[in-house]
């Protein structure tokens, strides 16, 4: 429900959030109940998810230091935000050996922080900013290439590396008081008035969360995110019908999703949140 005056227009969809403009220098976004796995947008929903998203997102944005487009939320699945012109990295910060990072190490295409462990679900060295593009298929991108295709400049790219750190580090701080483990976190920025604003949205949506208790080295863990649809993917081998249908430049046509499933991921975002943030829900 929308308590502010202006009347909406609608702007575009995205994989979980529809974006209105509110005919000033807001813009709101609707979170919905959709999901996706590997670039794949299901028909199924997931009860619930969109009201923990806008909830999480209100949660980090009030809570960081950081500056950010946060104005404030309109209803349990509607938040204000201040309009901006986005920067087109997603920055991830990966503080576990987890996730892509995996193949891309054991195929030699990335280098791991000094002191990292290199078994599956170890922790880095140090926190590593790794970015990608913001496309359909995101590809991790260096400084040098980002600096070159002008998707940023020399000293907005430093800010973001900076920032990215510094916010996962206070979240990882965060969550592992709580009894978390923070695998890792993807942030977007934008610029409103010449300042780098951290924008989009922060929740089990953009990061992958384990529990401290059932954490072990070498083994697939235990999420609070959405790594549990992936998982059933990938031992079910829809995931590898995914890449194969990429590879053959064929839109994927998802399976539903076990009740089973939906009511784990929907059960696990609200016990984190809860957990997390010591609010009701």
């Amino acid at each position: 429900m929308i308590h502010d005056g202006n009347k909406p227009r609608f702007l575009n969809s995205g994989k979980v959030k529809d974006v209105y403009d509110m005919g000033d220098d807001t813009l709101m976004f609707r979170f919905s109940d959709r999901v996706s796995a590997f670039d794949v947008k299901f028909h199924d929903t997931i009860y619930r998810k969109g009201e923990i998203l806008c909830k999480f997102a209100q949660y980090w944005f009030e809570n960081l230091r950081t500056p950010n487009h946060f104005v404030r939320r309109l209803s349990n699945t509607e938040m204000l935000v201040k309009k901006m012109n986005m920067i087109p990295l997603e920055c991830v910060v990966r503080g576990y050996l987890y996730g892509s990072l995996v193949g891309r190490f054991r195929n030699n295409q990335v280098k791991l922080p000094p002191n990292s462990g290199t078994r599956l679900a170890s922790r880095l060295g140090s926190p590593m900013f790794d970015p990608t593009t913001k496309s359909e298929h995101d590809m991790p991108v260096s400084r040098k290439h980002a600096i070159e295709s002008e998707l940023v400049t020399a000293g907005q790219y430093d800010t973001l590396y900076d920032t990215s750190i510094s916010v996962y580090e206070t979240i990882a701080g965060h969550m592992n008081s709580a009894g978390f483990i923070l695998a890792d976190l993807k942030l977007e920025f934008g610029i409103s008035d010449g300042q780098i604003l951290l924008g989009d949205s922060i929740g089990p949506d953009e990061y992958r969360l384990w529990s401290k208790d059932s954490y072990a080295i070498g083994q697939r863990q235990d999420s609070y995110d959405k790594q549990i649809l992936r998982d059933w993917l990938e031992e079910t081998g829809w995931k590898k019908r995914f890449q194969d249908d990429l590879a053959r430049g064929v839109e994927s046509e998802p399976p539903d999703i076990p009740p089973g499933i939906s009511k784990k991921i929907t059960a696990r975002y609200i016990s984190s949140y809860t957990t997390i943030t010591g609010l009701d829900i």
